[in-house]
């Protein structure tokens, strides 16, 4: 999909035509992809690169444009089992003009980030920067389901809570690569915002994304260290609830098996004693309840 782009007082505006100054290409076909090469000068493995999820996140100085490959969450959907995921995006910026792609296809310029914004340089940055509020509101979500789990893990015997919660610790792993990857991206853009043409007001902006990207970054690593504690916890839990159900079930079966042994004793089909006393079945149906009674006695003084 293709979209175009017009900064109509500094604002990102659908366009067509020679009033597109920004281009979205979003998810781009190999028709679409041999376009972009042809017509932008892109290099074949930078394009390639910006749509790989596994690729790391880097800037590349062309001759005509400067390049760069960042990490954004990818949408999370109900088939992903709370595993969340990263993607890449590629920006390309001209001096006249700004080239982006994506693996899928997002509201990009959505939000009071993008009310205004000076020249093309300036939205390069705002794109960056929402993918920072991106991270961080998929991290108030994933704190928020390892809440959830953790109230599960302690009243069920099951492993499906406790599965969905290593999901969520990979998912953090997985997150905060990508933060410590994007934060050596703009390092060197702030390092390179004079040969870039960065404006004062450009390198503000740089500054204040590079400090929320490093609180992104320590709030991730916070969530990834608690929910690693919690999982030795949450698996000892789970250990100790099946040795606690264990240890009822033997004694029920303690208890069971002791009245049921006299009784077989007696079922047997040959002579035995009491056979011909009027009170026998009474006389055995004591001998099996004593037992009963001693054990469950016992039991209950030494609190097992």
């Amino acid at each position: 999909m293709i979209k175009g782009y017009a900064l109509a007082e500094g604002k990102p505006v659908e366009a067509e035509g020679g009033q597109c100054r920004v281009w979205v290409y979003a998810d781009p076909t190999p028709e679409e992809k041999a376009a972009i090469i042809s017509t932008y000068g892109i290099d074949e493995h930078t394009l390639s690169s910006a749509l790989d999820p596994d690729e790391p996140a880097r800037v590349e100085f062309e001759q005509d444009h400067l390049a760069v490959i960042f990490k954004r969450p990818k949408n999370y959907s109900a088939k992903d089992h709370f595993l969340f995921k990263v993607s890449s995006t590629g920006l390309f910026l001209f001096k006249d003009k700004l080239v982006v792609v994506l693996s899928e296809e997002i509201p990009l310029f959505s939000g009071k980030l993008f009310r205004k914004s000076a020249d093309l340089n300036e939205l390069f940055l705002k794109l960056i920067y929402s993918s920072i509020f991106h991270f961080l509101e998929h991290l108030r979500v994933i704190n928020m389901i390892s809440d959830e789990l953790e109230g599960q893990i302690n009243i069920s015997m099951e492993n499906k809570s406790l599965l969905n919660l290593f999901s969520l610790e990979k998912s953090l792993v997985y997150y905060l690569n990508a933060i410590n990857s994007n934060g050596t991206v703009f390092e060197k853009l702030r390092s390179s915002g004079a040969k870039i043409g960065f404006s004062t007001e450009c390198m503000e902006l740089l500054e204040d994304l590079i400090i929320e990207n490093g609180q992104c970054g320590k709030q991730a690593e916070i969530y990834a260290n608690i929910l690693t504690g919690l999982m030795d916890a949450r698996a000892s839990i789970v250990s100790n609830n099946l040795n606690l159900l264990m240890k009822t079930l033997t004694l029920i079966t303690i208890l069971i098996m002791v009245p049921t042994l006299v009784v077989s004793i007696f079922s047997m089909n040959v002579g035995i004693p009491l056979q011909t006393h009027p009170w026998a079945f009474w006389l055995i149906l004591l001998m099996a309840s004593v037992p009963v009674i001693i054990i469950t006695y016992i039991i209950r003084k030494k609190r097992i």
